[in-house]
């Protein structure tokens, strides 16, 4: 994917985070809003870092890091939705594509800033 799509997909992320902070904070209860929360400022974080990461040339770190936020959020957001918790699973499997993104975008800026 471009780096202009990655923007785009970061942006929808970004906005889809907001969203959900918004609905945990003022439309759900329990759990469930913790898990909103979490997921919100997970995929917030990680649509920033995803645009810097493709300001910074590292499109796959940015693709690891939006798809790992993604993975990550979704399973909150479906759990809090009243999806089974047994989903929850999942989570951590969206927090290793987020790892994973910022240990490449660390290599990249590694192996980037060396003299040839």
């Amino acid at each position: 994917m471009s780096g202009r799509g990655l923007i785009r997909l970061a942006a929808l992320s970004g906005a889809l985070a907001v969203v959900a902070g918004a609905f945990g904070a003022h439309g759900a209860s329990g759990r469930a809003v913790e898990w909103l929360r979490t997921g919100g400022q997970y995929e917030l974080v990680h649509a920033l870092a995803a645009i810097v990461a493709v300001q910074l040339g590292a499109e796959w770190a940015a693709a690891l890091l939006l798809g790992g936020s993604a993975l990550f959020a979704a399973t909150l957001y479906a759990m809090a939705l009243g999806a089974p918790h047994w989903l929850g699973a999942v989570t951590p499997l969206g927090g290793v594509g987020m790892i994973l993104g910022w240990l490449l975008l660390a290599w990249r800026g590694t192996v980037k800033g060396r003299k040839r």
